[in-house]
């Protein structure tokens, strides 16, 4: 039941090491784990494709890649941009009502999809599209309602904050969350959701993301990262994976995935090659996890 340890080598030597805790569920039953099941952890933006469920089936007119933007964390290039603006079109809202703030600005946020989404949910319910982003206006209790019922949570029982970009985030254990990524594609709306990043991964993350890499890599899979090192993922026959590093490292993500899911038998190409390069493109080392002696401290139940 031990962490897997991703380590950070230079020149043949480890300078850094960090843990990853991982659970697979299967109709709500752990069938792999390293480390804690129990950790808690913010959802943080893993939680965007549960998020996306409301807006689909209240907005049937949009289509896949304004659903796939609406579940991203986006690199603001144009092609991700593309879809954005045209979901703030249908919503209808301006860019002026983005509540994510500027970074560099509202419409380049890396969330901005999500926010989009919420002002074309605000528009089909006729709720206020100012403040939209607060817990005590009905779109965020909607959002809560939503992961409360994918985890199959008592939604009293979930704590929030505020996440990066201004809206509600939810606590929940890694179990709770793979169990609510193993349920995706049966909620309503999820086939939807499912079917739309399946068809768009890089407008997910974008090139070496360990999300938009693992959908690439297997097809049928959905996957979603989130902050502080975590990472939440399906496969087409409902196995639900969430894995988070210890100390929030975005990094150590790739290798200690692949390293796990490995261990479950899924082949993820070169998901776990992660090398580590210096300001001049040069490859110094790389990140990997420790020795495959160490990793069958993955237990299996039977």
């Amino acid at each position: 039941m031990d962490p897997i340890v991703v380590e950070a080598t230079r020149g043949g030597v480890v300078e850094a090491r960090h843990r990853a805790h991982g659970v697979a569920v299967r109709e709500g039953e752990i069938v792999a784990r390293a480390g804690d099941p129990a950790l808690v952890a913010f959802f943080r933006s893993s939680a965007k494709p549960i998020q996306a469920l409301p807006v689909v089936r209240a907005r049937p007119d949009l289509d896949e890649a304004e659903i796939a933007i609406a579940c991203a964390s986006h690199l603001h290039r144009p092609e991700q941009l593309e879809p954005v603006r045209s979901l703030l079109a249908k919503a209808p809202a301006t860019e002026d009502e983005l509540e994510c703030g500027p970074d560099p600005t509202r419409l380049e946020h890396n969330c901005s999809g999500k926010h989009a989404a919420m002002l074309a949910l605000c528009r089909a319910r006729g709720w206020p599209s100012e403040g939209y982003r607060l817990p005590e206006h009905p779109c965020q209790r909607t959002m809560l309602a939503e992961v409360a019922a994918a985890a199959e949570v008592d939604p009293e029982a979930i704590p929030t904050a505020a996440d990066g970009c201004g809206v509600v985030t939810f606590a929940l254990t890694l179990e709770r969350m793979a169990h609510a990524f193993s349920r995706l594609a049966s909620l309503d709306g999820g086939a939807l959701v499912a079917a739309a990043m399946c068809a768009y991964p890089e407008l997910i993350r974008g090139p070496l993301a360990a999300d938009t890499m693992l959908m690439q890599a297997c097809p049928g899979w959905v996957a979603k990262g989130g902050a502080e090192g975590l990472l939440c993922a399906a496969s087409p026959d409902g196995l639900g994976i969430a894995l988070k590093v210890e100390d929030g490292n975005t990094r150590a993500v790739r290798s200690s995935l692949a390293a796990f899911l490995g261990q479950l038998g899924v082949g993820t190409g070169e998901l776990g090659a992660v090398p580590v390069e210096n300001s001049r493109g040069d490859v110094v080392g790389e990140l990997r996890p420790t020795s495959k002696l160490h990793l069958p401290q993955i237990e299996k139940s039977d």
